[in-house]
């Protein structure tokens, strides 16, 4: 027989499941990453202003990779109207080279570089594009995130010189058969966004004899190949690295089986901040996409060239 004791608790656990209830499915409803609809405007510095001259823009692809085989890519070569041909310019490099070389993408990279250089707020750069590699027998008819490349996750989120490597001796080279550039590795920079955030970064950290800038949108400093443990590395020494780093996030960012985007990348600032690194992280609220990267484009890289000569 059952006391008057239980059948009371019994009562009290019912109503208060009854009053939680609620509240506990909508927790359990909520996505991992909020729903958020957060736009930046982009400043004068993103659009065409009369009496700047343009730079040219020219598409290679690349089938003959050492380092990668049996992969294809495409690539980009961004020359400034300024570029003397006497005189070695500054390099700037991009993984997912099709969304920053569109003028009307959430980056508009071409329209900032024309701005800024015709300002003198950067040196003369030439800018490389480069697109992760497919191992389909040809490349799609358009560049873009679809068909997903599928060599991206290998190449940039590996936490070795691989891709730097590859860029050094196999993309590099082409670019400078044509071009002047500068041996001074204070005036190589490389960026990207996501997994090309952390590709930046890893390339600049194995190699910093040839990268000194690195430039990181909504970089994945998550468990995808092992990069969440970066922020360890940076406090622990592993060698001080000569470098600048500039870190964008979203505080709406990705959330998965990898890791938090956003926590990774209050580690890697908490990090950088300790180890005492030339280093700016600027937070935004949106998502895991390029528009906060890009209104910020201007000012990031103004930042990122401040006080840079090329040699005479």
């Amino acid at each position: 027989m059952t006391s008057p004791l239980a059948h009371a608790a019994a009562r009290t656990a019912v109503a208060l499941l009854a009053t939680l209830a609620p509240f506990i499915h909508s927790r359990a409803a909520e996505p991992k990453v909020p729903a958020v609809d957060i736009r930046y405007e982009y400043g004068p510095d993103s659009v065409r202003k009369e009496g700047v001259p343009q730079g040219t823009i020219t598409e290679h692809e690349w089938s003959d990779s050492k380092i990668f085989p049996g992969t294809l890519r495409r690539y980009w070569i961004y020359v400034p109207a300024q570029y003397d041909p006497a005189k070695p310019a500054a390099l700037m490099v991009f993984q997912d080279g099709h969304a920053y070389i569109r003028e009307r993408g959430e980056f508009r990279t071409p329209i900032v570089l024309d701005n800024l250089i015709h300002e003198g707020s950067m040196p003369v750069t030439i800018g490389v594009f480069v697109d992760p590699g497919t191992t389909q027998p040809e490349l799609p008819p358009k560049p873009g995130w679809e068909p997903k490349p599928e060599n991206r996750a290998i190449e940039y989120d590996t936490m070795n010189s691989d891709y730097a490597d590859f860029l050094l001796t196999e993309i590099l080279p082409e670019v400078k058969k044509e071009y002047n550039i500068t041996d001074d590795p204070e005036g190589h920079a490389i960026g990207g966004i996501s997994s090309g955030g952390i590709a930046a970064f890893t390339a600049a950290w194995e190699r910093p004899d040839a990268f000194r800038k690195v430039l990181s949108h909504v970089g994945s400093f998550t468990n995808i190949r092992g990069g969440d443990r970066y922020p360890g590395m940076i406090r622990k020494g592993h060698g001080k690295r000569p470098l600048r780093i500039f870190l964008q996030d979203s505080s709406h960012d990705l959330d998965n089986e990898h890791g938090s985007w956003w926590l990774g990348n209050l580690q890697m600032d908490a990090a950088l901040k300790f180890a005492e690194y030339d280093y700016k992280f600027v937070a935004g609220e949106g998502a895991h996409n390029g528009n906060h990267g890009g209104a910020i484009m201007p000012d990031s890289l103004r930042w990122l060239w401040r006080d840079y000569k090329l040699p005479e």
